[in-house]
């Protein structure tokens, strides 16, 4: 069984993607740390994100132990992974990687911003996660701590910007998806939502 939980940052989705994971016994995927190990690969390279070469370079050698690196968490990776996410050679070197991951037994459970759309079409459970970018950049600031509202809020609204308009696997829900918007939900109620949405679509 595959779980697919898309969204755009700091809505929750991967708070709710690991309980999901917990819940049902199933195997647990942050795409979104790939992009992220690549951005901070080409950025400690010396290259620049947007350098279509550093990106792919770091795409199609990347280091699967960097997941428990502190700065993949950072704002500037974030902006990094954004930046190489739109980069087709890049999304194409990792997307083997995460349909392998998603054919893991007992079951799944992916988030990012293209699986029901792109990497798993044929999921069982699509979740789309999303809250205002108000809200959103309200959690990244206290999660952060240093930056200020109105940089968070203004490079979330950035963020959102690329990955809707990218050329290439561009952040939308997908058509079969189950929108889940957790402005107004604490973590408990979101989790309890998912849950209960992926057990109607099990049956």
């Amino acid at each position: 069984m595959i779980i697919a939980v898309d969204g755009p940052a700091a809505a929750g989705k991967g708070t709710i993607a690991r309980a999901l994971a917990r819940h049902f016994g199933f195997h647990f995927l942050d795409t979104g740390a790939l992009y992220r190990m690549v951005g901070l690969a080409a950025i400690r390279s010396g290259g620049d994100p947007a350098d279509t070469r550093a990106a792919i370079a770091a795409a199609t050698s990347l280091d699967p132990s960097g997941f428990a690196d502190r700065d993949l968490r950072t704002e500037a990776v974030g902006a990094a992974a954004s930046i190489v996410a739109v980069v087709p050679e890049v999304r194409s070197a990792l997307l083997s990687l995460q349909r392998d991951f998603a054919r893991k037994q007992p079951g799944a459970v992916l988030d990012g911003r293209d699986i029901g759309t792109v990497v798993c079409p044929d999921a069982d459970v699509k979740l789309y996660v999303t809250a205002s970018p108000e809200v959103r950049a309200a959690r990244r600031q206290k999660e952060l701590g240093a930056a200020s509202y109105a940089e968070v809020l203004a490079e979330i609204r950035a963020r959102d910007l690329r990955d809707s308009q990218r050329a290439t696997a561009p952040l939308l829900p997908a058509k079969d998806a189950v929108i889940l918007d957790t402005s107004e939900l604490d973590i408990a109620a979101a989790v309890e939502a998912a849950i209960a949405i992926a057990d109607r679509r099990r049956r």
